[in-house]
């Protein structure tokens, strides 16, 4: 058996897919994928999330080093996000994910 076990509810990969698995950090991540942005483009860029939940997954993303949060030498006041190498490690099952997910909206049902 591998080392992680998703199916034991203590496993450090469960951790982890608790993490990535939510829509706002699949969306969060796949938005930073082209590269880094100003929180107020993010949140332009990413339809129907609040204030106070970008903030959240930001956060929660830049303490598991997937985001990290910078001041860029010669801007304006203000800060930008982007992947750190980790995240960019994970911009690939995302995408994956999200084409996946646009390819098959409408064959799911619609709500639940």
């Amino acid at each position: 058996m591998a080392e992680h076990d998703v199916f034991l509810a203590d496993c450090p990969a469960r951790t982890t897919l608790d993490l990535i698995a939510d829509t706002w950090s699949v969306v969060v991540v796949f938005g930073l994928g082209r590269g880094p942005l100003r929180y107020s483009d993010l949140h332009d860029r990413i339809g129907g999330i609040s204030n106070k939940m970008l903030t959240q997954t930001l956060r929660k993303l830049e303490r598991n080093n997937l985001v990290e949060r910078r001041t860029p030498p010669n801007a304006p006041a203000g800060v930008e996000y982007r992947l750190t190498f980790l995240g960019e490690s994970l911009l690939g099952p995302v995408s994956v994910l999200a084409q996946w997910a646009q390819e098959h909206a409408t064959d799911l049902g619609g709500d639940d």
